[in-house]
C-alpha cells in the first residue's frame, strides 16, 4: 500500500468519525447564516440558510428573519461588514441599539462606521449559533 493510499484511507476514517459525532443538533453547527448587502437602494440577498428575508429600517439598520424560529433567545450571532468605499472607512457589524430586538423569529443587526454613525454596507455576513 502506497503512502498516498494510506493517507486517503486515514482521511476516510477521520471523516466517518467526525460524521458520527457532529449532527444537525450539535451546538457548533450554525442554525442560520446570510450574506446580504445594501446596493443600489435595495437589499441584495446573495446566499442564506434558514433566513427568509432581510429588511432595512434605516441606514445601517437591518432585520433578519429566520425561516425556522430559534428555540429561545439565548442564541449567539456574529457578523462582519465590508467597507463600502476604498478610502479606508471601515464598516462594523455592531451590538444592537436599545430599540433593536432579538427574538426567536428575527434578530436586528446594525452596521456602523468607526466614527459610530450608522452606515450601509454592500456586504454583511451574519451567522447564528445555538
Amino acid at each position: 500500500m502506497s503512502l498516498a493510499s494510506r493517507i486517503a484511507a486515514l482521511a476516510d476514517r477521520v471523516g466517518l468519525e467526525v460524521k458520527a459525532k457532529i449532527e444537525a443538533s450539535h451546538p457548533g453547527v450554525a442554525r442560520a447564516w446570510v450574506c446580504f448587502g445594501y446596493v443600489g437602494n435595495q437589499i441584495v440577498l446573495r446566499a442564506a440558510h434558514n433566513v427568509t428575508s432581510v429588511t432595512r429600517s434605516a441606514a445601517g439598520r437591518y432585520r433578519v428573519r429566520f425561516a425556522v424560529a430559534m428555540a429561545d433567545t439565548q442564541y449567539c450571532w456574529v457578523a462582519l461588514a465590508r467597507s463600502s468605499v476604498d478610502t479606508g472607512t471601515q464598516r462594523l457589524a455592531v451590538i444592537r441599539a436599545t430599540a433593536d430586538s432579538k427574538t426567536t423569529q428575527y434578530v436586528d443587526v446594525s452596521c456602523a462606521t468607526t466614527a459610530t454613525s450608522f452606515a450601509d454596507s454592500s456586504e454583511i455576513n451574519l451567522v447564528v449559533y445555538r
